[in-house]
């Protein structure tokens, strides 16, 4: 075969799948039709679950040193904004990067660890049988042929593969188009002192969302005297997202939506977009994979990077035990089990924003009051954070009588070795690799982990106030496993050696009869 893994489409979801299969020893190949980073963002920003597991990784620090203001503990919602900011510590954050800049980061990160990234090169084609997968590609000198173990679609909403695939992708198409644009206001339109603008011709436009009868008008001051402006109109015509915006059709939505003129200084990025709610019917056909956009649309910004980061992070630890050949049964298959779940959760959230921004009416404008009137309190206010974030539930685990932190993500815990040393959970996954973490001294776990030792890291820590006496973390940090404080030895080893065969495999040790522990 030409390589272990084809991805097709070097977004943020091709390209994190590829440094995650590099950093799991997996040779992938990926290939971009366009022919250079694209310089209109997409997204100007993500948060979510993916900035953690992007410091587990190592990565946050270059990101946010990358990115334009600091994080913030907000997002959006429904056409309503949430501030998270007088919470301790809050469920979410949002980091204001424009996605080529995230993209170019993901390339050189991917690059580094040795991943082929090539551009201009088009699948025109895909195939499978039992031993391989395929792509023909329309690359500068033809038409040729690549073969992999596997090959996973990253290509975006009109995926080539999902539809060579045979993988439907049911769902809605709103009528509403955003236009979005960023830059400085003229000096013909006053600042006022709380953040609102005096529009000459038109008076004051507060801050945040303003809904009109020809559609929503939103916008937000950014470092340097900068704002960012936001249109919502309901079209007939289906736009293309490809094609550049141009500076007068950004101004003529303005025109409509406010029924004035927004004078404006200077501009420095155009985009468009509308909304979709698809999710694939399967995340997986035989050695054909989707993830990101190609697998999900959900009709709300500040979730789409997560999600599609977050999918390729669970996927390629499960690709890489199939090229390695440990892969236990039915591994692969949970990538589908376990991101299609989560994509369904974000479904929920994100058309139930649908609800909130779309209803134009007086029982529409009620519903918005009564969810900001219960956003001033900080239990539902968190939880609407970690719904946002994705973090706010555990994967579906086969043992019902699962540890309850058994499918969430490893909390960051500060840990002491024993030599005296410190370090913590995050410290631990940075080389994307299964961990055994021993909290409580326990022997006999210790023992029944290290038949696993080498495909497993095995750590010997203490924390204040555990959470359990071991933890069994997945490569993607999801924990796998975790052991009661006091639980009998007869009872908890079994189920870790279940555990630990479950999802990293036969052991090294070849006596240890499988059979015993299953």
């Amino acid at each position: 075969m030409d390589t272990d893994v084809i991805i097709v489409g070097a977004g943020p979801t091709g390209l994190m799948l590829a440094a995650e299969l590099r950093l799991a020893g997996v040779r992938p190949l990926v290939l971009e039709r366009q022919p250079q980073l694209r310089e209109a963002p997409k997204a100007n920003g993500f948060s979510g679950q993916i900035t953690e597991l992007l410091r587990y990784r190592g990565l946050l620090d270059g990101v946010m040193a990358a990115g334009i203001g600091s994080v913030r503990p907000a997002a959006p919602f429904g056409g309503v904004d949430l501030d998270f900011s007088h919470l301790a510590d809050p469920p979410i954050r949002g980091l204001h990067l424009p996605q080529p800049r995230l993209e170019r980061l993901l390339a050189e990160h991917a690059d580094g660890l040795g991943a082929e990234i090539r551009r201009g090169h088009e699948v025109v084609a895909v195939s499978q049988d039992d031993a391989a997968a395929a792509a023909d590609v329309r690359g500068r000198g033809g038409v040729y042929r690549v073969s992999a173990r596997y090959l996973v679609g990253c290509d975006g909403a009109r995926s080539r593969v999902r539809e060579l695939a045979g993988i439907a992708f049911p769902g809605t198409t709103y009528p509403e188009v955003n236009r979005l644009g960023q830059g400085t206001l003229s000096d013909a339109v006053t600042v006022l002192g709380n953040g609102d603008i005096d529009v000459p011709g038109l008076g004051t436009v507060r801050q945040g969302y303003t809904r009109t009868g020809c559609g929503v008008f939103a916008f937000g001051r950014q470092a340097a005297g900068r704002v960012m402006i936001q249109t919502s109109e309901d079209e007939s015509t289906a736009v293309d997202d490809d094609v550049p915006m141009s500076l007068a059709e950004f101004q003529g939505s303005i025109r409509r939506v406010l029924g004035a003129e927004l004078p404006l200084a200077e501009v420095t990025r155009l985009s468009r977009y509308g909304f979709q709610a698809r999710q694939a019917e399967r995340y997986r056909d035989g050695r054909i994979l989707v993830a990101g956009d190609a697998a999900h649309q959900f009709p709300a910004t500040g979730i789409g990077i997560n999600a599609g980061m977050m999918d390729a992070v669970n996927l390629a630890w499960k690709l890489a035990a199939g090229v390695h050949g440990w892969a236990p049964p039915g591994l692969l298959g949970t990538y589908h089990d376990e991101r299609h779940f989560a994509g369904a959760r974000g479904m929920m959230q994100t058309q139930a924003q649908v609800a909130l921004r779309r209803g134009q009416d007086p029982a529409a404008d009620a519903l918005r009051t009564l969810f900001l009137e219960l956003m001033v309190y900080e239990q539902p206010l968190r939880h609407m954070g970690e719904l946002i974030a994705g973090s706010d539930f555990r994967y579906p685990l086969p043992n019902p009588g699962n540890h309850p932190l058994a499918g969430a993500f490893a909390p960051d815990l500060p840990l002491r070795t024993e030599d005296g040393g410190t370090t913590s959970v995050a410290g631990l996954m940075r080389a994307a690799r299964p961990v055994f973490l021993d909290l409580a001294g326990r022997t006999d776990l210790l023992e029944a982990a290290r038949t696993w030792e080498g495909r497993v890291d095995i750590h010997t820590t203490r924390t204040d106030d555990r959470p359990a006496d071991a933890l069994l973390i997945r490569p993607d940090a999801c924990i796998a496993w975790a052991a009661t404080a006091g639980e009998a030895a007869g009872t908890v080893v079994p189920t870790l050696r279940e555990a630990l065969f479950r999802w990293f495999g036969a052991p090294s040790d070849e006596t240890v009869p499988v059979t015993s522990w299953l």
